[in-house]
């Protein structure tokens, strides 16, 4: 059966995957997510593509609720869209129940949505990949990723786009040389503070892209609840300002 053959059956998977899985994969952006004890961080590439766009109007991070923001790998315009009704659920969940969505219950949410989008011949599934980062009361930091096909899951560290498979090993063999990593994920990275958290961010995309990162190429968010983070911000989703990022680069590049 060639490709195009598969395209004809509503019912028939091609074995090669499905099309948005490819407009992930063909972005040019690697996004990475990593979490420790009491932050959670994503960390993308931003590429402008001509001198005459406007820089501060691009970008892959959103802010979903006060507490929970995400980074969005593949089609801008799907992600829009995906942004759009996450925050809608996140406003009817709390207008509902009182108080904010956690981040696993708006996770379920969205990927059973992305489900639905599977299965209806009227429906194209988004191509985008979405890593969630939020505060949860009860079991702190949380990384959660979705897939086009509606299938989530919580990670200690992750990664979406072009280079998703060499990101995972970095971060992979990176978390087997913490203490007891090998054994057990969770508990080494209970271990990680704020800027340990940042800096692994920092180095995994530095790596696995080759590249040394001026300030305005990269974006990171955050959400921390560290007492090294602003009293102002500590619990809240952010994305760290040019300055911040600059700081945090440096930091990385001295101590390399």
């Amino acid at each position: 059966m060639s490709r195009t053959s598969y395209d004809r059956y509503l019912t028939v998977f091609s074995p090669e995957g499905q099309y948005a899985f490819k407009a992930i994969s063909g972005s040019g952006h690697t996004a990475i997510s990593v979490r420790g004890k009491d932050t959670a961080i994503v960390i993308t590439q931003k590429k402008v593509p001509d001198k005459l766009l406007d820089a501060s109007t691009i970008t892959h991070l959103f802010s979903i609720t006060p507490s929970i923001g995400c980074v969005m790998t593949g089609l801008l315009a799907d992600a829009r869209a995906q942004v759009a009704r996450a925050r809608a659920e996140a406003a009817e969940f709390r207008y509902k129940y009182g108080y904010e969505i956690t981040p696993d219950a708006l996770a379920r949410r969205l990927a059973n949505i992305n489900q639905v989008y599977t299965q209806r011949a009227a429906m194209r599934p988004l191509g985008i990949s979405m890593i969630l980062i939020g505060l949860d009361a009860e079991t702190g930091p949380q990384v959660f990723k979705l897939d086009p096909a509606g299938y989530f899951v919580g990670f200690h560290a992750t990664a979406a786009g072009q280079k998703q498979q060499e990101a995972m090993n970095f971060l992979e063999k990176k978390w087997k040389k913490f203490e007891g990593g090998a054994e057990d994920a969770a508990k080494a990275g209970k271990r990680l503070g704020r800027s340990e958290v940042i800096e692994i961010g920092i180095e995994a995309i530095s790596t696995v892209l080759q590249t040394d990162f001026k300030s305005g190429e990269v974006e990171i968010g955050i959400v921390s609840e560290s007492p090294d983070e602003p009293e102002k911000t500590r619990g809240k989703w952010r994305v760290f300002s040019e300055s911040e990022v600059e700081q945090h680069l440096l930091a990385y590049g001295e101590k390399d």
